[in-house]
């Protein structure tokens, strides 16, 4: 059964070549629109291949260019146009940093308040051997249920 560590290795794989694509604009008015244009076909023309109206052709430009239209809409309308759509969510950053990130987060979240209770007692550690317990305690968080949760006890 593959791991969450091998999951990341193979979809940050994926990634590398996504992350180019994620950065391009789509065109001021719109795919749809772009196409259309391109391809000298009117929204009538367009309305007839999807069977909808023209004024639906429109609103579902419109749509785009806002940020709303709907998936299945657009996979409509792209047939229309004899496209395909591609669907992804791009990660801003690695998996990995990401992850690690997140379990130096609950790891330090956890320490301060050991760090509040030893200082009542005068138990202070000295600075590197906290940095290396807080490191230690966030590979012991990395794939652990409950990293993403907000709850103290993970």
């Amino acid at each position: 059964m593959p791991t969450s560590k091998d999951a990341r290795r193979s979809l940050e794989n994926r990634f590398r070549s996504l992350r180019g694509l994620a950065e391009e604009p789509r065109p001021h008015k719109g795919w749809i629109r772009a196409i259309r244009d391109a391809l000298a076909m009117s929204r009538k023309e367009l309305g007839d291949r999807i069977g909808v109206s023209q004024q639906a052709v429109a609103e579902f430009e419109a749509s785009e260019t806002l940020g709303g239209i709907q998936l299945d809409t657009l996979k409509r309308v792209a047939e229309g146009l004899e496209c395909d759509v591609f669907y992804f969510l791009v990660p801003r950053r690695d998996l990995n940093e990401m992850v690690y990130d997140r379990a130096m987060y609950q790891a330090r979240k956890y320490l301060s308040s050991v760090a509040h209770h030893s200082r009542l007692e005068d138990q202070q550690l000295e600075e590197a051997r906290e940095l290396d317990q807080l490191r230690d305690l966030a590979e012991r968080y990395i794939d652990r249920r409950g990293l993403w949760s907000e709850r103290s006890d993970t």
